[in-house]
């Protein structure tokens, strides 16, 4: 204790000074990691602003569901998810970068010109398509004062208030970007040179003759690449190879859990097992909901709704019939003819929507109050301008115009088609209660009402438990060494993922990929073999990490395997070059040139400088522009191209007439210049905005 006491101070001193470094080292640490890869809310840093991933998460949000509503799917591929993605990605950045690239120059957009936007006698396009009559195509600009007006006299906390806002913020940013692009356009010039050389390019005309030693006339393995060879070429051509986002590259082995013959046969004896219960069926409707894996409710289609094995049966048939067990969309299905009658194609009609947000027996209550107003005279148009819950619809008296079957939810379908002209039906939908006034029926075909019960062919238990047995087994027996030599012991074949991005969802053979290629990129080092066994679809797969190439210029051990074949190319095309060049000394023709090295003279005309082809090869630039710098007569040296080593002669030029107006050739150049100055505008602002993309950790 005397010890202890004496040296107190000391120990404290000690205690607190460790306590103190753990404390800032773990800040450094942890500031260092955010520094590296973003924080937990940070999915980008773009020309040093942060972009939350909120943000960018809305965007996709916004993404796909007008992708859903123009496509009319209700859920997306793995691919289509990765387009989404990546457009949102996209417009992320060219927001921000040109953001910022507009306030540096103080561009504004004016009052007045805002206004001119909205109201003005051309507002924008954007505008103009909420404000478009369905039927006629035609721009209401009554549609549109009349929001305003509403727009004008809405309360701060308004939603459509809100939306408004947004898009006319939305518009005056995107017509000070075109601001922006109108000063760069405005900027270029094309002068009378230009245009004089652009015409010579492509009107003056070149006839030549060849000598060629093809790269194919040397074998690949009698050719010798050594590594001073490809250094070579990988120090000339480096900027071709900067690399603008990361990759990473995978074996992956996987193990199939799909439904084996005896799952699939059991399957369909399921079904089997149902069809004299499905035949004598009294409510065809109840069956399926108490059988079938998908609920769907019996609807009257017409020819090219059905499913294609049923649509070439059922129209035919007689009700009663039954058809199957056969296999449509990855389930066994059994189809049953409940019914078949003449109905109409098209119907037009008019609804009023109540919500139910206070009860449906309310909105059930309120639907026939108003229908006996009708009933009573009271227009249906002005009431559902007061009543309606469809904004949209209610503006045009509760119109919804001329639909086709399967435009609308079932039921509603079911009133429409089924009922009669002047008929007031209330029927309850999952958007609300809606009282429906049907105007007129169109059209006359047959049509079918289909009962269809279906079960998924998934594996059992058992086969799926084999599967993942076997995929466990392996993953305990690899390491970072051994992945191929095990996978070749168990008979699987190495299945290669490569240069993958950080935010792909699918893989080559493999959709859903999505937590393989985050674990690639998150936990992952070059020769980790991953910690657990992935369930991806019917597949159990196992990885081994491969190759990491970092964003910017790639180190050639990266490249080797691209560039091999351009540098066995150079080796050939120099020891053809030196077969060529003694073939050229004291050759005073080129038909001696060919003699010496083996080859044949090929004459050529009607070559432009602007189409650098050589007919029966391909594009040959280094020849095509040696022509062009050649005085006639004369033998050239030995050309490197791409197909093979070549000597030429220029026999003549046939020059074109004269230019004399070179507004049009002008006008020619600069479309194209315009076309090109944007991308490659924004790709210089996107380089130097030094992006840093997290979203693989993200998404």
């Amino acid at each position: 204790m005397s010890f202890l006491r004496e040296r107190m101070g000391t120990i404290l001193v000690v205690i607190i000074g460790v306590a103190l470094f753990a404390f800032i080292a773990g800040e450094v640490i942890t500031y260092g990691r955010s520094y590296m890869g973003g924080d937990q809310t940070t999915i980008a840093e773009v020309a040093g602003e942060k972009v939350a991933y909120e943000g960018y998460l809305e965007k996709v949000k916004q993404g796909t569901e007008m992708f859903m509503q123009q496509s009319g799917q209700t859920s997306l591929t793995p691919q289509i998810t990765d387009y989404v993605q990546e457009n949102a990605w996209n417009q992320t950045l060219s927001s921000i970068i040109l953001k910022k690239e507009v306030d540096k120059l103080a561009l504004v957009v004016g009052t007045y010109e805002t206004q001119a936007m909205v109201s003005g006698p051309t507002p924008n396009q954007q505008i103009t398509q909420y404000f478009t009559d369905q039927k006629t195509g035609q721009f209401n600009r009554a549609g549109l004062d009349n929001f305003l007006r509403q727009i004008q006299t809405a309360k701060s906390g308004d939603p459509m208030l809100k939306q408004w806002n947004g898009l006319v913020t939305s518009l005056i940013e995107q017509k000070r970007v075109e601001k922006y692009f109108a000063l760069v356009h405005n900027g270029l010039y094309v002068n009378s040179l230009e245009a004089q050389d652009s015409y010579q390019a492509k009107n003056k005309l070149a006839k030549f003759s060849y000598v060629q030693l093809p790269y194919s006339s040397l074998a690949d393995n009698k050719v010798t690449v050594t590594d001073d060879d490809y250094q070579s070429y990988y120090n000339e051509h480096k900027p071709l190879f900067n690399n603008p986002q990361e990759l990473r590259s995978f074996d992956y082995v996987s193990f199939n859990a799909s439904p084996s013959k005896s799952d699939t046969a059991a399957i369909k004896q399921q079904l089997e097992k149902i069809i004299p219960g499905f035949k004598t069926a009294a409510n065809d409707s109840l069956f399926v909901q108490i059988n079938s894996e998908t609920k769907s409710p019996l609807m009257y289609k017409r020819k090219g709704q059905l499913d294609p094995a049923l649509d070439s049966v059922m129209f035919n048939a007689t009700p009663g019939f039954i058809y199957g067990p056969f296999v449509s969309g990855g389930s066994y299905k059994v189809a049953k003819l409940v019914d078949s009658r003449v109905g109409s194609d098209s119907v037009s009609a008019r609804h009023i929507l109540f919500s139910t947000a206070a009860g449906v027996d309310k909105a059930m209550a309120k639907a026939d109050s108003v229908k006996k107003l009708i009933e009573g005279g009271r227009p249906f148009a002005e009431l559902a301008k007061n009543f309606s819950e469809d904004k949209a619809s209610g503006e045009k008296g509760g119109d919804l115009g001329t639909f086709g079957r399967g435009a609308m939810v079932p039921v509603f379908e079911e009133t429409a088609f089924n009922g009669k002209p002047g008929d007031l039906k209330i029927v309850t939908s999952e958007f609300g209660v809606h009282l429906i006034n049907v105007l007129s029926q169109k059209g006359s075909s047959k049509v079918v009402k289909v009962a269809v019960v279906d079960k998924p062919l998934v594996a059992t238990d058992k086969t799926q438990s084999a599967a993942y047995n076997k995929a466990q087994t392996f993953l305990a027996n690899v390491n970072n060494d051994n992945f191929a030599q095990e996978a070749k012991k168990a008979g699987l074949s190495v299945k290669p993922a490569i240069d993958v991005t950080g935010t792909a969802s699918a893989l080559p053979g493999l959709d859903n990929a999505r937590e393989l290629v985050k674990w690639a990129f998150t936990k992952a080092e070059k020769g980790d073999v991953v910690d657990q066994v992935y369930t991806l679809g019917d597949q159990y797969v196992i990885a081994h990490l491969t190759k990491i190439k970092k964003q910017g210029v790639l180190a050639l051990e990266d490249v080797k395997d691209q560039i091999k074949a351009e540098v066995l190319t150079r080796v050939k095309a120099r020891q053809l070059s030196e077969k060529l060049q003694s073939a050229l000394n004291g050759a005073s023709s080129l038909q001696q040139v060919a003699q010496k090295a083996g080859s044949q003279v090929v004459p050529i005309e009607n070559i432009v400088f602007a189409n650098p082809v050589i007919p029966g090869l391909s594009l040959e630039y280094k020849v095509i522009g040696t022509v062009f710098g050649m005085q006639p007569k004369k033998l050239s040296k030995a050309i490197e191209g791409a197909n093979g080593v070549y000597v030429v002669s220029l026999d003549s030029f046939l020059n074109p007439a004269p230019l004399t107006n070179t507004v049009r050739e002008k006008e020619q150049i600069s479309q194209t210049m315009m076309q090109q100055a944007d991308n490659r505008l924004f790709d210089a602002l996107k380089d130097k905005a030094n992006v840093k993309d997290y979203r693989a950790k993200f998404l």
